[in-house]
């Protein structure tokens, strides 16, 4: 699988040493750029800037890193001009990504909120093992073909937050999976692929080392709209399906022509403490739920606002063949993990997110759909 590809191509570099060890490579001269990194969380709230703009509450919790420049309202130009800090462990980015949490349903008919642990992948480095909650992002680019970084003022949404059923495509575009060990499983094989290892929804059991959701954005840009009234229409997935691109390839349809960087983002969920089955509520596969008051995970969503200072998210996809641990003198300025825990933005909803609830903030009142 083109995850191994990537192992196998980043291993050498990987075992020299490399301060903070995140990088990129390539995507102008042929070769390949992984650029991976940890953010810490920078506020938990019930807002959404960018599909609900000005709105206090909105219908469901959010998990947010990156810029301090995040509220309830976000300017629609550079953002990294607002913002003075970000979680990520690239200080040059100033972006936001946010998701939906991920709840525990007691039998009793509370809920918790899921912790999130940090990366489970085998050669993070210690920022992105230790971000107690957050989300791991990836920039990835591949040959053939130039890609082009993002635009100040661009924005985009991946997945629907409404929906409940599977659909075409869906497990290449998100998925979860289901750790079997002890400290997240460490698999590494490619997210989103297909076959076995990934479901398209919420697990259908107990996952005895936590779960992993993946979220991969379009790769296709119209070279126009900075963005667009669904936050959809200007970008779209290759022609041959969401995940092709990770795969060294996909052709990008005519009416978005501009290959831009496969943005995921992976989230793990610590649901080790909730897999006493004496808990869960009767007859149900598993007893989770998005913040959004989905038990599928088919309405698995996640929002990005572009905020990387100048050219610097262009100049690592343009270095070739380098990624993991590697290439530590071409990617962005590197900050420590204590001063990621530094950078906050003050909660508009004062919400205490960590309480058992009696209903899910917001959307409680909604039926579930088991």
């Amino acid at each position: 699988m083109y995850w191994s590809t990537l192992l196998a191509l980043a291993a050498p570099a990987l075992a020299a040493p490399a301060p903070q060890g995140f990088g990129g490579g390539g995507g102008q001269s042929g070769g390949t750029t992984m650029l991976r990194f940890g953010c810490t969380q920078v506020v938990i709230d019930r807002i959404d800037p960018l599909v609900n703009p000005g709105q206090a509450p909105t219908s469901h919790i959010h998990q947010i890193v990156g810029g301090n420049a995040f509220n309830v309202t976000m300017p629609t130009d550079d953002v990294s001009k607002y913002a003075t800090c970000t979680t990520c462990q690239a200080s040059e980015d100033f972006s936001n990504y946010w998701t939906a949490n991920l709840y525990f349903r007691h039998k009793n008919g509370s809920y918790k909120r899921v912790p999130q642990g940090g990366s489970a992948y085998q050669f993070s480095d210690r920022f992105s093992t230790q971000t107690n909650g957050g989300i791991l992002v990836y920039y990835v680019s591949a040959a053939p073909g130039k890609i082009t970084a993002f635009k100040p003022g661009f924005r985009m949404l991946s997945g629907d937050a409404a929906n409940r059923k599977a659909i075409a495509n869906q497990k290449l575009q998100n998925c979860f999976r289901c750790y079997t060990g002890p400290n997240f499983g460490g698999d590494t094989a490619a997210p989103c692929q297909g076959g076995s290892v990934d479901h398209v929804g919420l697990p259908p059991k107990a996952c005895a080392g936590g779960i992993r959701s993946n979220i991969l954005f379009p790769t296709c840009w119209d070279g126009k709209n900075l963005d667009s009234p669904n936050h959809k229409d200007h970008v779209a997935y290759p022609t041959s399906g969401p995940a092709t691109f990770l795969s060294l390839g996909g052709q990008c349809p005519t009416t978005h022509p501009v290959r831009i960087p496969q943005l995921m983002l992976e989230v793990v969920w610590d649901t080790t403490k909730f897999n006493d089955k004496s808990m869960w509520p009767s007859g149900v596969q598993q007893p989770f739920v998005l913040s959004t008051g989905d038990d599928t995970g088919f309405g698995q969503h996640a929002d990005y606002v572009f905020g990387w200072k100048g050219d610097s998210l262009q100049k690592v996809m343009d270095t070739a063949n380098c990624m993991g641990a590697s290439c530590s003198t071409q990617v962005p300025v590197r900050q420590t993990i204590d001063q990621a825990f530094n950078c906050k933005v003050g909660a508009k909803v004062h919400e205490n997110y960590d309480q058992w609830f009696d209903k899910l903030p917001g959307v409680g009142d909604m039926p579930m759909k088991s």
